[in-house]
Order: structure tokens, then sequence, then C-alpha cells
């Protein structure tokens, strides 16, 4: 079930801008912060989605690609999987897609391990190094833009919103799967026990790098709910914007068309 939401400040009622690493506000700072986290990381990122969210993350990556169904399956309909790291996203949209597909990231380190997966795979899935607040695809050139677990950590949600908003086509679809808040009472309390004390800990020994999986439960809890993710979207000219929780709020899958 959607739901409409309302609402637009973070957990404290402050106002919401992007993503924050390390002590500097600076938006360039913090970018390319992001950037080294995720290269650092890169060569386990793959396994570590997979153990520390047991197996879900690929069911609500999935979730994302049946409700662009409609758009992937027109012929040469044109989708963008945006902050799409080692580029899962992509594969599942692909493998689906009457068109074509591209993935786009802005850590080199993340976008190799894609296009080997690419490779493997016999996708044909471009890879293109690309910041999200500034795009390589024309006005109006896309069918559907969608992204997975990295709209939270761009440096200005508003210039990223409008981004996408700039090349999708009108009626195009947006489709953004995050990290969100915990609507189930009782399961709550202790998947915030793991997403803060536990999950670090099994991060950093696979790893080896400590920080990515401390910054991961801080990013979240900065991140706008539901509700304010949904009001951001509206502002940014998104219309019939609608979320679905997935186990229990855990994640949302966020839906908006221009």
């Amino acid at each position: 079930m959607y739901s409409k939401g309302s609402g637009v400040s973070d957990e404290q009622g402050g106002p919401i801008h992007g993503a924050r690493r390390g002590p500097s506000v600076n938006e360039n700072a913090t970018a390319a912060a992001v950037r080294e986290m995720f290269a650092a990381v890169a060569p386990r990122y793959d396994l570590l989605n997979h153990l520390l969210s047991l197996g879900l993350d690929i069911r609500w990556r999935r979730a994302a690609v049946r409700e662009l169904g409609s758009v992937l399956e027109q012929a040469g309909s044109r989708v963008a999987d945006l902050c799409c790291g080692t580029g899962d996203l992509s594969f599942a949209l692909a493998a689906r897609s009457h068109g074509r597909v591209w993935g786009a990231d802005f850590c080199p380190p993340m976008l190799a391990l894609a296009r080997r997966k690419a490779a493997a795979r016999q996708l044909p899935v471009p890879f293109l190094a690309a910041d999200s607040l500034s795009l390589p695809f024309r006005d109006e050139s896309l069918d559907a833009v969608a992204t997975a677990f990295g709209f939270r950590n761009l440096a200005d949600y508003g210039r990223g919103l409008a981004e996408m908003w700039r090349v999708l086509k009108p009626g195009g679809v947006l489709a953004i799967l995050e990290f969100s808040r915990v609507r189930w009472p009782l399961f709550g309390p202790a998947f915030r026990f793991y997403f803060r004390f536990i999950l670090p800990s099994i991060g950093r020994l696979v790893s080896g790098v400590a920080g990515p999986y401390s910054y991961l439960p801080d990013s979240v809890n900065r991140f706008p709910d539901q509700d304010a993710l949904a009001e951001l979207m509206r502002s940014a000219g998104f219309r019939n914007v609608r979320y679905r929780n997935l186990t229990g709020g855990v994640a949302a899958l966020h839906l908006g068309e221009k």
C-alpha cells in the first residue's frame, strides 16, 4: 500500500539540505569524503550489502523494478540508475528492459566493479562516471530515473531532485529506494539496536574499514523520513508522489512523476 505523505523537516525539526560527512558542511568536501568512503569499501561492498541486510536488499531492488515494469517494457525506453555503485539495480532493470539502461556513479572503484560484473553477465549496460548533482543526460531524455541507497548520500537533495526532474521526459517516473524509519512498533527498537551497534561492528570486521559503517546509521538518522522525502519530491515539481514501506519501513520506495 502506498501513502501520500506530508511534512518537510528532519527528525529534529530542522531544515533538510543534504548529506554531511566529516566536520565540514562544504558540499565539495562532503562529496569528496563520500567518494573516498565508498572507494575504501568497494571490494567488499556487495558481500556486506547482502550480509548486513540478510539478503533483503535483493528483494527491495526487485520491488523497485516491478514498479517500473510498465516503463521498462516499452520498446526503446531509456532508464538511468543513479548512484549505481556496483550495478545491482542497473542489472535488475536491464534484465526487464526493452530499451536501454545506464548506470551512473562518481566513485571509480565502484564503476570498475560494475563494468566487470556487466562483462561477466554479458549485459550491455554502459556505466558512466557522473555526479548526480550534474548529470550527463540531455533535458527530457529519460523515461525513468531510479536510485537505490544512494540518494541519501547526495550533498544537496534539492539539487539532486532538480537534476532528476530535468532529465526526465514529461510523464517520466522517478523511483527512490532508500533506508527510512521503521514503523513496526515491536520490531523498531530491536532493529535500531542492530543498526547502531551490531551492523557497524560487522561492517568494520568484514571490510577492514571503520568509517563507512559508522556513517551508515548516522546518515539514515539524518535523512528525511518517508513523509518528509515525499514532500521534498513534491517541492521539486513531482506529482502523484507516494511511497511504500518495505520490511516495516527499514527501507521505503518513493515514486513520483514529472
